[in-house]
């Protein structure tokens, strides 16, 4: 039998190794969230093609979901709160428990929360956060027990609501979202999030929760097309509406026609690409982000996209097939960063801050930008400051 296994250990080395591999274990959950609170802020996720440290984690790190969210938390956490590093090492707190408490950390309430996290259980915790930030009551409700059917087909009663029955709700075996028809003023749960299952090949479970008037909307659409869905199929009903929807907002975004007209020609210095250059710049990067990492990734968002300006428009960019191309909302944001300075790449690929270099925001006359190291001087006095999500520095048109 192999050495590595350690049936061959004694009781007493068997616990020691234990508690040292779970001492390690603990280091290494350290050294991991403190060396992805640095990636991020060096946004080299961005740099590697990926819109989010959380997709980043999940398919290069091959983190779990789960896994990736607790962890990139926690980075952000300990990023203002230090003090977490060294709890989670002890091992007095972990990183469920780091979850629990983030939302309620302010520079007031970290240090008396964090000792009053230290070395509790997750119910504890639980408990503590609720006397911290107590919640509204659940409101009383009565619930519609379903009957149930015996292999016979009878309908058994036994199912049925009786008096010495507990409340399912009250009882934690059913989420407080199910309760229906409350006694009291009703308090709008929080929406559901929507299910989307497989089921089998190109076959899929959708369910979400939907509004009386949506509800309503349905059945009239249902009831206007009789004539060509005669059963009333929703999944086919639901199937053209999404259709018509999905055209409509790609005739609004990319000016996608079946019947193009030709576009009047405008200045080369224009910001805002015409309709001709739209359709050709979402035809050619099949309507995702054009973003490709050093190593060759292309970054694969088709949210939030905005129309880039490869030399910004700021310094004379055409808006031209050739100089326009499609980004997401994060990488637009982190190229317009490296091109004005605030940060940049190095030959070797890593992106480190350039403390010294004048940067937008700067005030005065004298107001100077630096591209790079290597480059001359640029007055900027005629460029305004704008916030990146709405509008970017480097001539991006947000399209959503």
């Amino acid at each position: 039998m192999s050495n590595h296994t350690p049936s061959h250990l004694t009781n007493i080395e068997l616990t020691e190794a234990l508690a040292r591999l779970a001492h390690s274990g603990r280091e290494t959950t350290v050294g991991l969230v403190t060396h992805l609170a640095e990636f991020e802020a060096r946004d080299l996720h961005l740099a590697a093609g990926f819109p989010s440290l959380f997709a980043y984690c999940t398919e290069v790190l091959r983190l779990s979901e789960h896994e990736a969210y607790h962890r990139i938390l926690a980075a952000r956490t300990a990023r203002k709160y230090p003090r977490i590093l060294r709890m989670l090492g002890e091992g007095t707190l972990n990183l469920t428990t780091v979850r629990l408490v983030a939302p309620h950390l302010t520079d007031e309430t970290a240090n008396r929360l964090l000792n009053a996290a230290a070395g509790r259980s997750k119910r504890q915790v639980e408990e503590l956060v609720a006397r911290h930030a107590p919640r509204p009551d659940v409101p009383s409700s009565v619930r519609k027990v379903p009957e149930r059917t015996t292999a016979s087909g009878a309908t058994s009663m036994s199912s049925v609501a009786a008096p010495t029955v507990p409340d399912p709700v009250a009882s934690g075996r059913l989420p407080a979202e199910v309760a229906v028809m409350p006694l009291v003023t009703p308090v709008t749960p929080p929406a559901r999030p929507a299910v989307v299952r497989p089921l089998a090949a190109e076959r899929y479970e959708v369910r979400f929760t939907a509004s009386a008037e949506t509800c309503a909307k349905l059945r009239r659409a249902q009831d206007l097309l009789r004539h060509a869905v005669p059963n009333g199929d929703t999944a086919a009903i639901v199937d053209r509406a999404l259709t018509l929807l999905v055209a409509d907002l790609e005739r609004k975004k990319f000016a996608t026609t079946d019947r193009p007209r030709p576009s009047q020609a405008t200045s080369g210095s224009a910001r805002k690409p015409t309709a001709q250059v739209r359709r050709a710049v979402s035809r050619r990067d099949a309507g995702r982000c054009a973003f490709v990492s050093t190593n060759g990734r292309r970054c694969e968002t088709r949210a939030f996209l905005e129309f880039h300006h490869v030399v910004p428009c700021a310094v004379g960019g055409e808006a031209t097939v050739e100089n326009i191309q499609l980004r997401c909302r994060a990488h637009n944001g982190y190229e317009a960063n490296l091109y004005y300075g605030i940060r940049r790449l190095e030959d070797g690929g890593d992106v480190v801050r350039e403390a010294s270099t004048p940067v937008w925001g700067a005030t005065g006359p004298d107001r100077v930008r630096w591209r790079s190291t290597r480059m001359p001087l640029r007055p900027v006095d005629a460029l305004k400051p704008v916030r990146f999500r709405d509008r970017t520095a480097d001539g991006m048109t947000p399209i959503e």
